[in-house]
């Protein structure tokens, strides 16, 4: 039921923002983004109506990631290549979710500053923003700079998370350095926890 409810939404946020002529709004905004314009990660954090623009901005980086795979891989089948797609849009998504819980318990519990003020969606919000940058993952397929292209994706999309997380719950550079770093910790941490027991689970079930 909840799948089918986010389900749902995406569908009606991509015919939403086709019909009313969005798309260049959130094209305008990822590129903002993905330049660090702090004045971007501030209005989408006010703007309630931006999450479903993040939602995109998250959609839209994995589905570049996954074609800049597929390409170099071409040889997987269409079949693969759309189920590696969809599949890559679902775990974005999820992790989208769990990392800006994590990191929004921590900065607002380990790490607040005095100005910090901020709920759960706002930095939500943000930290979709900071996704913007993975865009460029679509060019992964290009021989020997794909290595390359991926390694600044993700140090850009690291530098444009801190950001998000400073300008979202109002403190310095360093708390928002310190809450990305302890909240990778704890997110690795709760990975393999959950690895450790799905593994313990096969191992106990009967074959």
């Amino acid at each position: 039921m909840c799948d089918l409810k986010y389900y749902e939404r995406i569908r009606n946020c991509l015919r939403i923002y086709v019909k009313e002529g969005c798309v260049m709004e959130l094209i305008n905004r990822m590129i903002r983004a993905a330049r660090l314009d702090v004045s971007l990660y501030e209005e989408v954090e006010k703007d309630v109506k931006a999450t479903d623009q993040a939602i995109l901005v998250v959609i839209i980086a994995s589905i570049c990631a996954g074609i800049g795979g597929a390409i170099e891989k071409i040889s997987g089948g269409l079949g693969g290549i759309i189920f590696g797609l969809v599949l890559g849009v679902i775990t974005a998504l999820i992790g989208w979710f769990i990392w800006s819980f994590i990191t929004y318990f921590i900065g607002t519990r380990v790490f607040k500053g005095p100005k910090t003020k901020a709920t759960y969606g706002e930095l939500l919000r943000c930290i979709g923003f900071s996704s913007s940058p993975g865009v460029i993952r679509i060019l992964s397929f290009i021989s020997i700079l794909g290595p390359v292209i991926v390694f600044v994706a993700m140090i850009w999309s690291l530098v444009a998370m801190v950001v998000a997380v400073r300008q979202a719950l109002d403190f310095s550079t360093g708390r928002a350095i310190a809450t990305c770093l302890v909240g990778f910790i704890v997110l690795v941490v709760i990975s393999a926890a959950v690895a450790m027991l799905t593994a313990g689970l096969f191992n106990i079930l009967p074959m």
